[in-house]
């Protein structure tokens, strides 16, 4: 009676999971599908407790839980907006680590096992390894810890990691066949060159490209917990990794094709991988005081909004959601556009504009707007830099060449609101900023929003 309670509580599991990663789809939904999935992850771990595979140590596991669960509810009520990309990839490598630590502890058994089982075990803990360690490096690389930010190479480092790589997978496929045979020495060699190849893979990739290594992580991490559901015997990891599995991999490919680059470029190459002279900036930087930027956006017809990671540093998204509805009472027509790889991990601009009350309607994907900037008499640009540079449609030597970007430069004017004259987060130099319709509005992002509020509300 106790399995059959226990194998339909995780099935219910699985599709509270499913529910709510459908239910977060959409922004209107979002909130509520994570509140679905909580609920199954908290109907999976309850119902543990009563499974007859488990054998006592009912006071580790509650322990666990309270340890856990008490860190992640204190980080998460402290964790600024700005620092979600870092946390997003600090707790998708826990879950890479904890599906290793699950095959660790299955291999450690050295208990007789089926072949495809022991299989699934070595390429659980394979993939979590690397998830795990890789993850790490991408939160240190985004929390900009000296020792691990920009992209680090050094000579033959692809041929070392393809040595790496092979003798890691070579230890796991004589742990697989070895049956019962393989020496604790080997297990504890295939784990450490795991965790080493995902340090080594992560290391020479720029933070340009974290968007699609937080993706891809997520899947791997995904992938790694359903098949150590499949050694347990647990549907609903099996699902629950299933779905994480093959969402992150969906997302990874849109992620990738937003930036017009093969995966394998991203990870093997570095941001761009362009060696010819790009194009000499022309021209210079021309400066616009707040009381003109402010009549030029009051007596627009149309302004587009095209906010970056330099917002989100600013905190100035509550200011610039007051200025959009200033602006919309005075019968201006205000839409928000959002490149898909805006921020430090997907869907980071989204979230920020949410959090703002920003109207759900006024937000635009690039493909949903960029024709209309040919309309737009102002284009606001907030701390966005690499997804407006018009040298990734122009260049063929750039770096960014061929990455799909926010046609800002097509509107009638462009305001740039930035602290300094520094090229974007991949080096590149925005041509945008010395254009003859361009004006730079400099200084911090939420000041320069409160100082326009301040400018529209006195005409």
């Amino acid at each position: 009676m106790n399995n059959l309670i226990v194998n339909l509580s995780y099935f219910i599991a699985a599709v509270l999971f499913i529910y709510g990663l459908k239910q977060m789809a959409s922004p209107n939904n979002a909130r509520s599908g994570i509140q679905w999935a909580g609920a199954g992850m908290v109907l999976a771990t309850v119902i543990t407790f009563i499974n007859p595979a488990i054998h006592g140590n009912y006071i580790l596991m509650i322990l666990g839980i309270g340890i856990g669960g008490g860190i992640a509810w204190y980080t998460g009520k402290r964790v600024a907006m700005t620092d979600m990309p870092q946390m997003i990839a600090l707790y998708n490598g826990m879950g890479g680590g904890a599906a290793a630590a699950i095959a660790a502890v299955e291999l450690l058994k050295r208990h007789e096992l089926p072949f495809s089982v022991q299989l699934l075990a070595v390429l659980g803990a394979l993939i979590g390894s690397v998830a795990f360690s890789g993850s790490l490096i991408a939160f240190a690389k985004l929390q900009g810890i000296k020792a691990f930010s920009g992209v680090i190479r050094f000579k033959n480092q692809q041929m070392v990691n393809a040595a790496l790589f092979g003798l890691t997978v070579l230890l796991g496929l004589v742990i697989a066949f070895s049956g019962t045979e393989y020496s604790l020495f080997t297990l504890f060699i295939f784990f450490l060159l795991a965790l080493i190849f995902g340090v080594m893979m992560t290391l020479p990739i720029g933070g340009a490209d974290m968007p699609v290594v937080i993706s891809l992580y997520n899947a791997l991490t995904g992938l790694a917990v359903g098949f150590e559901g499949y050694v347990l015997g647990n549907p609903a990891m099996m699902i629950a990794g299933i779905v994480v599995g093959s969402a992150g991999t969906l997302l990874t490919q849109l992620m990738a094709k937003a930036m017009n680059r093969p995966i394998s470029n991203v990870l093997f190459s570095q941001f761009g991988g362009s060696t010819g002279e790009a194009q000499a900036v022309t021209g210079s930087m021309k400066a616009i005081e707040t009381p003109d930027a402010a009549i030029m956006m009051a007596f627009a017809e149309k302004v587009i909004i095209i906010p970056g990671y330099g917002m989100a540093v600013a905190q100035a998204q509550h200011k610039i959601q007051e200025l959009t509805k200033l602006l919309t009472e005075r019968g201006v027509k205000v839409k928000f556009a959002i490149h898909p790889v805006a921020g430090r991990m997907p869907g980071h601009m989204n979230v920020l504009l949410a959090e703002a009350g920003v109207p759900y309607d006024l937000i635009y994907d690039l493909d949903e707007i960029n024709e209309e900037f040919a309309t737009a008499d102002v284009a606001l640009v907030i701390g966005a830099n690499d997804v407006v540079n018009p040298v990734a449609r122009t260049d063929p030597n750039s770096p960014i060449y061929g990455m799909p970007i926010l046609n800002a430069d097509y509107a009638k004017n462009v305001i740039v609101i930035k602290r300094g004259q520094g090229a974007g987060f991949s080096g590149v130099e925005n041509h945008l900023f010395f254009a003859d319709n361009c004006r730079m509005l400099y200084g911090d992002g939420q000041k320069v929003a409160s100082d326009l509020i301040n400018a529209v509300k006195e005409f």
